[in-house]
């Protein structure tokens, strides 16, 4: 079997790459960016191609804050098309080609006209579903942005029309495409792993305080106000919430309304110290509005932290509710609440989903299994007549 495999940098991507080259099955992985970026991820060059001219300097000329939305919505939809342009004259004859959603339109359909299949690998909700949930968070909090290019969304829909099959990672994003019309039966499950070399329990949170951690994008997709109200009710004489994230210039005047005492935002940090602020904490939050999966949740969970999702995240697909952590509806400050002082109130069923969190993990296994649930598949699809 061979298996070529497109996305915009890296993704879970390379994880996947790492699991079909171990195999023999990988041909090329194809990224829109520098080999220079891509060499720690641990896949020889021969088997990687990169195509880096628009977004690399995307990329820096945001980290710069020197990027107007305009200026990027134009630059983000001339680099798919390029990309896609781009591996359609490169790639080679393959069994299976996966793309990352919104690449891979001509080239899937390329490849299909070869006889191999095509799939599209969504890492979050359908994309219409995501723009309009994520707009009406939007308006909640007055904020006036888009969330994504109408090219985009238009884009998206071809290529889910064309592909042989998509993959999601959650119960939750499969559900959102069926709900805007997608078959049933072109949908296939499959959650991301953990790197369970790199996230393990390392020390044990504090005795004294209680301490609450959010991971990820500090935005309103991600549910971050709920949670600073959430905590604010929270009753404890020595709490913490820690959030890790870069926070956006458009979140500044949705935080000023909203409660921040015994609050720290640490900004990015290093993967490496994840660990240890996860095995420091007494559950990791994530109330997303909209989120595929929320690979925080397996890295928190390998960490021993129990872990408190909304249910339009992996969370579902990951824990069992009142077992590992809980799991709540999304904009349910009260929920929020309840599950926080529950574990505040009762180190000893904090210590009995700790427990449980580190067998649910090594049960669910690392990317070695997401690399078997990935061949079974396509070699399912393979095989379809």
């Amino acid at each position: 079997m061979k298996v070529t495999q497109a996305v915009f940098g890296v993704f879970h991507h390379f994880e996947l790459g790492r699991e079909l080259e171990r195999r023999g099955y990988l041909e090329r992985i194809y990224s829109t960016w520098p080999w220079q970026r891509l060499k720690r991820e641990g896949l020889p060059h021969s088997r990687v191609e990169t195509f880096p001219w628009l977004h690399t300097p995307e990329m820096l000329l945001q980290r710069a804050k020197l990027l107007p939305r305009v200026l990027s919505d134009e630059l983000g939809y001339a680099n798919a098309l390029l990309f896609d342009e781009w591996t359609l004259r490169r790639i080679q004859p393959c069994d299976a080609f996966i793309a990352i959603s919104g690449a891979g339109l001509k080239t899937g359909r390329h490849v299909q006209q070869r006889g191999g299949v095509f799939v599209c690998d969504r890492g979050s909700s359908h994309q219409r579903y995501q723009e309009q949930i994520v707009s009406e968070e939007q308006r909640r909090w007055g904020i006036d942005a888009p969330v994504s290019d109408i090219r985009d969304t238009l884009r998206e829909e071809q290529i889910y029309d064309q592909a042989d099959a998509i993959t999601v990672p959650s119960t939750f994003a499969r559900r959102s495409f069926i709900e805007q019309g997608v078959p049933p039966e072109k949908l296939h499950i499959i959650p991301y792993g953990v790197r369970l070399e790199s996230f393990s329990r390392v020390a044990e949170p504090p005795k004294d305080r209680f301490e609450v951690l959010f991971a990820g994008s500090v935005t309103v997709r991600k549910g971050v106000p709920y949670l600073l109200q959430a905590f604010e009710r929270l009753q404890h004489p020595a709490k913490r919430l820690r959030i890790v994230g870069t926070v956006p210039d458009l979140m500044k005047p949705v935080f000023a309304r909203l409660p921040q005492h015994q609050v720290e935002f640490l900004g990015s940090v290093p993967q490496s110290r994840l660990p240890l602020i996860m095995s420091t904490s007494h559950v990791l939050v994530l109330p997303s509005i909209e989120d595929g999966f929320g690979l925080v949740l397996g890295q928190a969970l390998a960490c021993g932290c129990p872990v408190l999702a909304s249910d339009n995240t992996g969370g579902p697909d990951l824990v069992t509710d009142s077992r590992e952590g809980f799991i709540v509806p999304i904009r349910d400050v009260e929920a929020l609440t309840d599950r926080m002082q529950r574990l505040a109130d009762d180190p000893a069923l904090q210590q009995r989903m700790s427990e449980a969190a580190l067998q649910r993990v090594h049960h669910l296994g690392g990317w070695t299994q997401y690399g078997d649930a990935w061949v079974t598949l396509l070699e399912s699809l393979i095989r379809r007549p």
